[in-house]
């Protein structure tokens, strides 16, 4: 797909992922509609993106009911939407038994049921030949201690993009899926900085995340997962679960070091 003045809506714009990827379909000619809940930070973001004027901006309180359907109806009456990227995710770094009930209710909501709802409330604006594309992460694919609930939430939006897209076969709409792995933004806090060094996990740039989602979506490459070692972790775990059981196993005790101090975690 060419972007060039492809109109596509980015949810969570303003964190880590978005801001970059907003930059990156700007730098390619995209008009933007930056969804997010910080009007604060999309404006900056806006105000810093070639031909500002362009770029629009949608502020959600909650995402409510009523504030994704005037979303959808936007775009039915201002002309209809090419690209839409389900970005906005929620994270808790913490053992389970330190989640409360509102950080399980808060990951659960914004990692799979706004996502679904937005599809859901948009794809009828979506032009033929247009794109879904939910960012899910590498931990949807392998279940990771002291990030159960990320990883449970994560796992869904994969296979509701695979059940979607196979769904969608034959109608003009692609479902893309890409799964980053650990990436340096605020939805880490310090103590997962400081988890990854100790354990030699490898971290990537928001600008590097953006360039290969960009690619991507030219590309219309259905699923793409990040890290070579990371890959290698989703096939063992596929056909030999036991295997990272074993190699998580010996981690665990770090892990739950890290996981006892920290303060939990962030929304993009």
């Amino acid at each position: 797909m060419d972007l060039t003045n492809k109109t596509v809506l980015l949810t969570g714009a303003g964190g880590g992922i978005g801001q970059a990827l907003a930059l990156a379909l700007a730098k390619k000619g995209a008009k933007l509609c930056l969804v997010g809940r910080n009007e604060q930070a999309m404006q900056l973001l806006r105000q810093h993106l070639p031909h500002p004027e362009r770029h629009a901006i949608a502020v959600m309180q909650t995402y409510s009911d009523d504030e994704i359907g005037a979303l959808a109806s936007s775009f039915n009456m201002n002309g209809k939407l090419d690209i839409l990227i389900n970005n906005a995710g929620c994270s808790h770094f913490a053992l389970f038994e330190q989640h409360s009930f509102e950080d399980i209710r808060e990951q659960i909501r914004t990692n799979i049921e706004i996502p679904a709802l937005l599809t859901r409330a948009l794809l009828s604006e979506i032009n033929p030949g247009g794109i879904v594309l939910n960012i899910g992460s590498i931990f949807g694919e392998i279940g990771h201690p002291a990030w159960s609930v990320y990883s449970a939430t994560k796992a869904a939006i994969h296979r509701f993009s695979e059940a979607l897209g196979r769904e969608l076969q034959g109608s003009g709409i692609s479902v893309l899926y890409a799964a980053p792995r650990a990436t340096e933004t605020s939805l880490n806090n310090e103590d997962v900085y400081a988890l990854n060094r100790k354990l030699g996990n490898g971290m990537d740039s928001p600008g590097f995340v953006a360039a290969r989602i960009i690619r991507l979506l030219e590309t219309e490459q259905k699923r793409y997962r990040f890290g070579a070692m990371e890959r290698l972790f989703v096939k063992l775990n596929a056909w030999f679960p036991a295997v990272v059981d074993g190699a998580l196993g010996k981690k665990l005790p770090v892990i739950r070091a890290f996981a006892r101090r920290t303060n939990g975690g962030e929304s993009e």
